[in-house]
């Protein structure tokens, strides 16, 4: 790898960009470092990175910049500084956002002459170097195989497709998984701690009842391809089951609206289902089956 491709600048240094100049500094990648504040950026000199003064300094310091900001919407109000020092560049995008966004952002990647990839980081918060973190890219096949070895340093890589929006979908698909998950589990934490009950001693429990979640993942993926788990009796079991929930949330003084959320989707899956004469499961209800 040439000394240029060795190099790389990463402008926004929340948890997730200092996370990503450490792991570049220690595989031996030269960091020039951007942020708004500048206690951040002097936290990342101590490490061995370069100060950036402005946007445009950065840019100029590599061919290649990587973003971590909160949103794309901050991507115009960082790269919009220094539009003009963004011709021959590349930029990998690595905050979140929707998929469209991404597509959008590209596009003006693009229109001001430089090259653009997006990505997605799942990780197990911050910690990048988490076994079972990874990056989702996509965009120009082209792009992301150029300067592949230059990001490998963040995390193992998973290239979707040229689609600007791609990494965006399978990311932000997980975390449709993840938020309600989190929201559960406070949830069930809170009825355990509000009952009277020691959350230690409920802990290997949940961690038991995690090991079958592969097995309903991957049943509910099959279900899916032929139209969604969920015939009306399983889905009254459902209704009756969110109930319970309800009940014991409540019961032990407990916030329920998430359980609630929950059994309003197995009631309007009811309510498709008798009005069609025939099984309309929640998974239909979610794509838009009118």
């Amino acid at each position: 790898m040439s000394e240029q491709l060795r190099s790389v600048s990463v402008l926004g240094l929340g948890p997730m960009g200092q996370a990503m100049v450490r792991a570049l500094l220690r595989a031996g990648v030269e960091v020039t470092v951007w942020n708004r504040s500048r206690a951040k950026v002097d936290a990342m000199v101590e490490l061995g990175a370069k100060p950036a003064a402005t946007v445009a300094e950065a840019l100029d310091a590599n061919a290649v910049s990587i973003l971590s900001l909160t949103h794309y919407a901050a991507m115009y109000d960082v790269l919009g500084q220094a539009t003009d020092h963004l011709a021959g560049k590349v930029i990998a995008n690595l905050s979140s956002d929707s998929p469209d966004a991404a597509r959008k952002g590209g596009a003006w990647v693009r229109s001001h002459g430089a090259e653009f990839i997006s990505g997605g980081f799942m990780s197990a918060g911050d910690n990048i170097e988490h076994p079972a973190s990874y990056v989702f890219y996509s965009g120009p096949q082209e792009v992301f195989d150029a300067h592949a070895d230059l990001l490998r340093p963040l995390s193992p890589q998973e290239y979707l497709g040229p689609d600007d929006g791609l990494a965006q979908v399978f990311y932000q698909a997980l975390l449709t998984i993840f938020h309600p998950w989190m929201l559960a589990y406070d949830q069930a934490l809170a009825l355990i701690a509000n009952s009277g009950n020691d959350i230690d001693r409920f802990l290997p429990y949940a961690l038991r009842s995690n090991e079958a979640f592969p097995f309903f993942m991957t049943d509910f993926a099959a279900a899916a391809k032929a139209g969604g788990w969920g015939d009306r009796s399983q889905l009254l079991m459902m209704d009756a089951g969110a109930q319970h929930i309800i009940d014991a949330s409540e019961e032990a003084g407990v916030d329920a609206t998430l359980s609630r959320t929950a059994q309003s989707l197995w009631r309007k899956a009811i309510t498709a289902t008798d009005e069609a004469g025939e099984a309309v499961p929640v998974y239909q209800v979610l794509r838009g089956r009118d």
